[in-house]
């Protein structure tokens, strides 16, 4: 086993036939003092901007950072200047500005319980209401305010735990109303600017979704979008910025895969009629804002960096955009002029924020990321590669090679992304930085069933077709190591969430491939995982997964579980979870350890009291991957 069983005063308990680490004070102290790899600590104190929106008015910019060890809201002049922090409590999960700009709604959860309250603080910091406290099983997903900021509708699930409703909130009254009673996962995307219209959507599945517009007047649903087969109309798959709208509010743009294998950007009449293309390639357009009643910006994935876009809505065209980084865009726009604040994340940045006078055209970088002292110029810039499969399908990864003096080829880890219906990107990834500074090679992998390659790879690993994505690691590996590139033979695989089954399932299936695995928050058992998943999950389970209350489905899910090839797995694992994870349980993570220890194989397992479903904190980032550290040190030496 790894270590004796540390409890913090006041943690949570666990079952005592189980050993696990928790984090301690006493435990980051030595750390700090050297027994960890402590160059690490620099890559993630690291620190940008998370986040980054325009007010509507143009003249201010509000951030989430984690300076202060959680993501908190801070604001500065949209010129450029110091940011001040507004908030001092839980760490902030969402945020979003009044119509006004003088204030804006966030939510905070209890140690990433998911469970929110909803906060109306002043732009100044010096105001702060409760506006929604958090109510036992209520899962909230904000929609948009009215044009007037005097309410603003939710999705939220306190009705039965379960199934997400709409409502509306008055925020001088106090009242909220349900305006309508969902089933599964229902969700506000916009409120129609000057209209009693909101746009919703309903889940159906984690990479699709219908469209309705719902009328406050007289609760009447209609149907927008409900194709045959099935498409995403919310751009980005779940992400920020799905509808943008005309200064009259006649026009409605987003994007759509509806009948094409990428999303493409379009133009709908808010009363009805017809989609009208306004953009489209072998990529996705994803994210549309308008600036100033008229200028339409978004972005573009190709191969998961991303370029920016804009279209000129009164002369009908596209107009030249200025140079950015290579990363990944995050884009809001001002309402009331033409300015765009963007926020880039890249592999050597971990945020910082621009602002694009677009009548001006003025670009001027307003907040600079900080890099803890790391010289910039010694970050990795990944290479996309694409990968034939054996069944044919190409896969594809970003490539991360250690430059400088190391003997012999670099041994080799395998990062597996969440979802599954998301994508490794280019963005500023501290802890892979770390390790290819160490002459480690990572390969970021997007095997099939991840987003930005097409509709059609999108759905390569719904419910049967499972395994076949996590066969898409060993060949991966093989592709490397035929290449010469990587020593193949020392490979480690990692994942979180989605990733951590991944690991589960390719180190049972396939158990001489890789030397060992960490596994964060992820599945051990399909049957348990997906019926106690969150409302969230569960809404979007039934496409992906199949209904588990289904025998058949049942039976299926059975026999594919990482824990049925448990006894196949010889090979060291990190496990870890945070004991308040609302999306998988931390005993998807302790089957897999008590299985592994049973047959005497090296499983350590970090429980983390006061994290969910990822470490948000940084004390709790520190502690961890300076574990995760040093086992992956520790096989790679061996």
């Amino acid at each position: 086993t790894f270590l004796v069983c540390v409890m913090i005063a006041g943690g949570v308990s666990h079952a005592a036939d189980l050993e696990h680490v928790s984090p301690t004070n006493e435990a980051l102290s030595v750390g700090l003092a050297g027994e960890y790899p402590a160059d690490i600590s620099r890559y993630l104190l690291a620190n940008g901007a998370q986040s980054a929106e325009i007010s509507p008015d143009g003249e201010r910019i509000a951030l989430i950072r984690s300076i202060t060890g959680n993501r908190q809201l801070w604001v500065m002049a949209a010129d450029g200047g110091l940011p001040e922090q507004i908030t001092f409590g839980n760490g902030v999960t969402f945020f979003a500005w009044t119509p006004d700009g003088g204030a804006l709604l966030y939510g905070a959860d209890n140690n990433g319980d998911e469970q929110e309250n909803y906060y109306l603080i002043s732009a100044d910091g010096y105001s702060e209401a409760l506006v929604l406290p958090a109510v036992a099983g209520g899962f909230r997903r904000f929609g948009a305010f009215s044009s007037d900021g005097s309410r603003f509708a939710y999705a939220s699930t306190e009705r039965n735990g379960d199934d997400f409703d709409i409502y509306v909130h008055d925020l001088q009254s106090g009242i909220s109303e349900q305006v309508y009673q969902g089933k599964f996962g229902f969700a506000v995307e916009a409120w129609v600017p000057n209209k009693e219209t909101l746009i919703t959507s309903e889940n159906v599945g984690e990479d699709s979704d219908n469209l309705y517009t719902l009328d406050l007047e007289t609760g009447v649903r209609s149907t927008l979008y409900k194709p045959d087969i099935r498409a995403t109309h919310v751009s980005g798959f779940g992400g920020e910025n799905a509808f943008a709208f005309s200064e009259d509010s006649k026009q409605m743009y987003f994007s759509t895969n509806a009948g094409r294998e990428f999303l493409a950007l379009g133009s709908q009449p808010t009363d009805g009629g017809r989609f009208k293309i306004i953009d489209e390639a072998s990529n996705d357009l994803v994210s549309p804002v308008m600036a100033g009643g008229r200028y339409l910006a978004y972005v573009i994935n190709v191969d998961g960096f991303d370029s920016l876009r804009v279209f000129d809505t009164k002369r009908g065209r596209q107009i030249s955009t200025p140079s950015l980084p290579a990363g990944v865009l995050s884009i809001s726009a001002a309402r009331d002029n033409a300015r765009i604040a963007i926020r880039v994340n890249a592999y050597n940045r971990p945020g910082d924020v621009y602002l694009w006078d677009i009548k001006r055209g003025d670009l001027d970088q307003v907040f600079a990321s900080t890099l803890a002292g790391l010289n910039d110029a010694d970050f990795i810039k990944p290479v996309s590669v694409k990968i034939p499969a054996r069944d044919g399908v190409m896969v594809q990864a970003l490539l991360y090679l250690p430059s400088g003096d190391f003997d012999g080829l670099p041994p080799v880890l395998f990062d597996v992304h969440g979802g599954p219906t998301s994508q490794s990107r280019p963005g500023f990834e501290p802890v892979i930085q770390y390790h290819v500074s160490r002459g480690v090679a990572v390969v970021d992998t997007n095997v099939r069933g991840s987003t930005g390659f097409g509709r059609t790879y999108l759905t390569l690993d719904d419910r049967k077709k499972r395994l076949d994505s996590v066969r898409d690691l060993v060949d991966i590996l093989k592709y490397f190591g035929d290449t010469g590139d990587v020593d193949a033979s020392r490979a480690i695989v990692k994942g979180g969430s989605y990733g951590g089954y991944m690991v589960n399932a390719v180190l049972g299936a396939y158990p001489d491939a890789f030397d060992a695995g960490v596994s964060l928050f992820g599945v051990g058992d399909w049957v348990t995982a997906l019926e106690v998943a969150s409302p969230g999950l569960k809404a979007a389970d039934r496409i992906e997964y199949g209904d588990i209350s289904d025998p058949a489905w049942r039976e299926y899910y059975t026999e594919i579980s990482p824990i049925r090839n448990a006894d196949k797995i010889n090979v060291p694992v990190l496990y870890s979870h945070g004991a308040r994870d609302p999306r998988i349980n931390k005993a998807e993570t302790e089957i897999m350890v008590r299985a592994l220890r049973k047959n005497n194989v090296r499983a350590d397992y970090i429980l983390i009291p006061d994290e969910g479903h990822g470490w948000r904190k940084l004390s709790n980032r520190l502690f961890y991957f300076r574990r995760e550290a040093e086992f992956l040190e520790s096989i790679f030496a061996n």
